[in-house]
């Protein structure tokens, strides 16, 4: 089995800054793209960032600008800082990752979510 765990989320004014993390262990024989999802109150859950293993970068328009995703240092880590947050950038921030395990794959795996809320 895989386990993504999620960490950094917490309260910040607008304007403020934050970086979350995401680490995956288990099973892993590979990650072929980790991801940060988000999930606003009553809304549908959106993709905000990828990074592939070969370090390819994308962003949607959520993540465009302020946020920066980057793979970490330490073997299937990943972090997503975020400058010049605004109030509607409050969410529950999630992990995603495709992972090739030593059972096969790629599989779909989701952390279990961080709160980010940004408030004055």
């Amino acid at each position: 089995q895989v386990q993504l765990v999620e960490s950094g989320g917490g309260l910040v004014q607008p304007g403020g800054s934050l970086r979350l993390s995401c680490a995956a262990s288990g099973s892993i024989a590979s990650i072929t793209l980790m991801a940060w999802h988000r999930q606003a109150p009553g809304k549908g859950r959106e993709l905000v960032a990828t990074v592939t293993n070969e370090d390819t970068r994308n962003y949607s328009d959520s993540g465009k600008g302020r946020f920066t995703i980057s793979k970490g240092t330490a073997e299937n880590t990943m972090y997503l800082q975020m400058n010049s947050l605004k109030p509607e950038d409050t969410a529950v921030y999630y992990c995603y990752a495709n992972v090739k395990t030593y059972k096969g794959g790629p599989y779909a795996f989701w952390g279990q979510g961080t709160q980010v809320t940004v408030s004055s």
